[in-house]
């Protein structure tokens, strides 16, 4: 019998196991199907929330803790690996006109540096934007990951570690004796194990309403394109009306993303992919010379507020749950991971692990 059963394999599964590792546990992690290949895979990898002061404060502190180590965590599996996350401090402009008294309160209170730039400035820090706005928002100090390369890093830093992986092994269901949890069921029989955790994304609030209390986690779709651009075509992060631009170090620009309501159908759509090219142009009208590489969809674990759960279940002792990032997956999973850990482990936490509990307020 194992340690730990971590059920999902996205980059919160992954940061998990290996803080759990890291601390002396053995752990067994259960995908359904290829390692990271939903969300963690699917998102642009910005290490920031979108908007970060539309979140409650929960989020802003879960990212300030993931944002303060997240370089290291780079450097460290990269060293480790042989596999570059690409790190990257390429800075994030943001246009939300009314909200720059909000934004700039927010960024006093983190200690964020955030400053309010006209387009004047905006055309000289990004020249390809065409007709750029009045105002909008700088933050010099947003970096991104490839978060392709870094769940790759991961899965090879965990193999290396000694987890046990196991693909294309869906958890069917849980194991209970009389409230006490000894494991989940799979097509390939039981795995047993002393403390389970539930990390599964989008699909983990269908799975946990086998429980006394579940967790409120729904899919949210995102579509995304893939130009094949050049370096410095595009030299910055770029957010306006929830569309965002992310220049990658090879040249290849990200766009995206959409939001859809539409349960866990994966599919690709020819509007949004219509729509997004639409907008991408119009904004950066030399995108137009470059080929649309890939377009591709992923399921974001939505919840109220967007404050996930990251908490121990209150009928079943040895349950946990780390799951339901929306959007912010990347840049809350090294916090996260590390706040389960401490839960699981009785170590002091570190933050409050209040807000995230099953029954705490997201309204």
């Amino acid at each position: 019998m194992t340690d730990f059963l971590i059920v999902g394999g996205g980059i919160i599964g992954m940061l998990t196991a290996r803080e759990l590792q890291a601390a002396g546990a053995d752990v067994v992690l259960l995908e359904r199907g290829e390692m990271a290949r939903e969300s963690s895979w699917a998102g642009g990898g910005i290490v920031s929330p979108l908007y970060p002061w539309r979140y409650p404060d929960s989020i802003s502190r879960l990212a300030s803790v993931s944002q303060e180590h997240y370089e290291r965590l780079c450097m460290q599996i990269s060293t480790d690996t042989g596999i570059d996350p690409q790190y990257t401090v390429s800075g994030l402009l943001i246009r939300a006109d009314d909200e720059l008294e909000q934004a700039q309160q927010w960024a006093q209170r983190y200690q964020k540096t955030l400053t309010v730039v006209d387009a004047s400035d905006i055309a000289e820090l990004e020249p390809e934007r065409h007709n750029p706005p009045a105002t909008a928002m700088w933050m010099p100090e947003v970096a991104q990951v490839r978060n392709p390369r870094l769940v790759k890093a991961l899965l090879q830093d965990l193999q290396q570690r000694g987890v046990k992986i196991r693909t294309h092994t869906p958890a069917a269901g849980l194991i209970l004796d009389d409230g006490y949890l000894r494991g989940v069921e799979t097509p390939a029989g039981p795995v047993l194990a002393k403390t389970t955790i539930l990390a599964m994304g989008a699909w983990t609030g269908a799975f946990s309403r086998m429980l006394p209390t579940p967790a409120d986690i729904r899919p949210v779709r995102g579509q995304m394109l893939l130009f094949k651009g050049q370096p410095g075509v595009i030299r910055h992060m770029m957010l306006e009306e929830n569309r965002y631009i992310i220049p990658r170090r090879d040249g290849r620009i990200l766009f995206g993303s959409t939001l859809e309501e539409a349960g866990f159908e994966k599919d690709t759509t020819q509007s949004a992919r219509d729509e997004l090219t639409r907008l991408a142009i119009k904004r950066y009208p030399v995108l137009q010379a470059y080929e649309v590489e890939l377009h591709w969809a992923g399921l974001r674990p939505a919840t109220p507020a967007g404050i996930p759960y990251i908490t121990r279940h209150p009928q079943i002792e040895n349950l946990f749950i780390n799951a339901g990032h929306y959007r912010n997956g990347v840049v809350l999973g090294p916090a996260s991971a590390k706040l389960l850990a401490d839960l699981a482990l009785d170590r002091k936490p570190v933050i409050d692990p209040a807000p995230y509990a099953l029954d705490a307020p997201r309204g």
